[in-house]
């Protein structure tokens, strides 16, 4: 029987329906006020009915046929890398001890069956684990140990995630020592000693497709490492800032290496991050539009984003999935027309594009099931997504499919996500070591003067 028991908030489980499985050999929790929040919560097609019905489901397989007493005192479950035994337990409204918050708010009573259970079983430690800060700071303020759940949070500060790029002073060749050349069909590869490289960067580690920048003008992309050696593809800066999309020429080098991802066949994830304006959502666009209308390699786009609670049922607004997604997608349409402002017939020309490309613009919750061969994804604001709601976009990629993710992790909207706590973040971490991956983050403002001002003055 443990001694250390976890409770969990209504929020924990929305946010990872799989959350129970995730405190090793210690006991949880789950409240029967939760089990009612989630009873309410689990009807409609949004994503949060659906997280809501699977950690349910999770639950009523791990209590199975236990008896009304086990269920109190804790079922026992295999969890943690080597299979150490925990207790999953429903706990009780307790009723008959005095209230020490008022009763009529969820959270307050959560509080106070954890209390009463601290006063029956003093010799246990109780733990309440929420992604709410103000039920934490209430839990604290009556005396319950209160924390964030972090079993998906790899790391803690956003400032240790890769940039995708390295800008050193001065000349990156300085700091070599050792290095074999060679060209093949155009392209020129070094083949280095990794540590050397390490050594110049100042990491401890570089990945694929993280890429070299130095004040020479020189451009590498990592294209293989391993322990001893480390491939570079040398990249030219004339012919990055050359490049086209869909008539857009990339602005700085930045722009220029995402939009030489996005047009890679090879790179079947991109990720553009940055702050508003850093031109994350006009690139994408662009690219898609290519790849899609002139190279013919996919057959369509959907642009999907999250949205909030009060929007999730779209059939309650007028019109078709477009009209009804454009409050959320709006700056996806704002691109395209960005993309076609000067032609001669920029209504005609954005109707062409939309029908020519296949433009869909799908609601996160219509997307479970779904399966998207030869599309190109873009997940526009996806930031504010859980680790779990992104894993269910990006697994509906099916083969010829490529996903881009655009996203500013300053701009959370989300009440119970955090930079650190984000679907991107832990994105980011997760695909740093995957070939068939690139990431971003954009620097600059370059929508506007006014913009870069507000940006760095605001």
């Amino acid at each position: 029987m443990p001694n250390k028991f976890y409770v969990i908030d209504t929020n924990v489980l929305i946010h990872d329906p799989k959350a129970v499985l995730s405190f090793e050999e210690h006991g949880v929790i789950v409240p029967m006020t939760v089990l009612e929040e989630l009873d309410k919560l689990k009807v409609g097609k949004s994503h949060i009915a659906a997280d809501c019905r699977a950690a349910i489901r999770l639950i009523d397989n791990l209590l199975g046929n236990a008896s009304t007493q086990a269920i109190e005192e804790g079922v026992g479950i295999a969890r943690g890398p080597e299979g150490n035994s925990g207790t999953l337990s429903v706990l009780m409204p307790r009723s008959q001890n005095p209230e020490v918050l008022p009763g009529h708010i969820n959270d307050n009573r959560i509080i106070n069956d954890v209390l009463a259970l601290k006063s029956a079983k003093p010799k246990h430690r109780y733990i309440l684990v929420s992604k709410d800060i103000n039920m934490r700071l209430k839990a604290r303020a009556s005396g319950i140990e209160a924390e964030d759940y972090h079993s998906d949070q790899l790391v803690s500060d956003v400032k240790q995630l890769s940039l995708g790029f390295f800008e050193l002073e001065g000349s990156f060749w300085d700091r070599i020592h050792h290095v074999d050349t060679k060209q093949d069909a155009g392209n020129t590869w070094h083949r280095l000693i990794t540590q050397e490289v390490l050594d110049a960067v100042g990491e401890e580690a570089v990945f694929p497709n993280q890429c070299i920048l130095d004040e020479q003008g020189f451009v590498g992309r990592i294209i293989d490492v391993n322990p001893e050696h480390l491939v570079l593809r040398h990249l030219l800066p004339e012919q990055l800032m050359e490049q086209q999309a869909w008539g857009l020429e990339p602005l700085n080098i930045h722009q220029a290496i995402a939009l030489h991802f996005l047009l890679d066949p090879e790179i079947h994830l991109v990720t553009l991050t940055g702050s508003a304006g850093s031109g994350k959502t006009i690139l994408a666009l662009a690219a898609a539009i290519e790849m899609t209308i002139e190279q013919q390699r996919f057959n369509k786009i959907i642009a999907t984003r999250s949205t909030p609670p009060l929007a999730e049922e779209h059939g309650f607004l007028p019109g078709t999935e477009e009209e009804k997604m454009d409050p959320w997608l709006g700056a996806i349409n704002d691109n395209i027309e960005a993309l076609h402002l000067y032609d001669e017939n920029p209504i005609a020309s954005i109707q062409y594009v939309k029908e020519k490309a296949n433009i869909q613009f799908k609601a996160l919750n219509y997307i479970r099931g779904r399966s998207f061969q030869k599309s190109l994804i873009i997940i526009d604001e996806s930031q504010n997504l859980t680790p779990h709601q992104l894993k269910t976009i990006i697994t509906r990629a099916g083969e010829g499919s490529k996903v881009v993710c655009l996203g500013n992790l300053a701009q959370i909207d989300t009440p119970y996500l955090s930079p650190t706590s984000s679907g991107l973040t832990y994105m980011i971490e997760r695909f740093k070591g995957f070939p068939l991956s690139a990431g971003i983050q954009l620097q600059g403002v370059p929508r506007s003067v006014l913009a870069e001002y507000a940006e760095a003055n605001l």
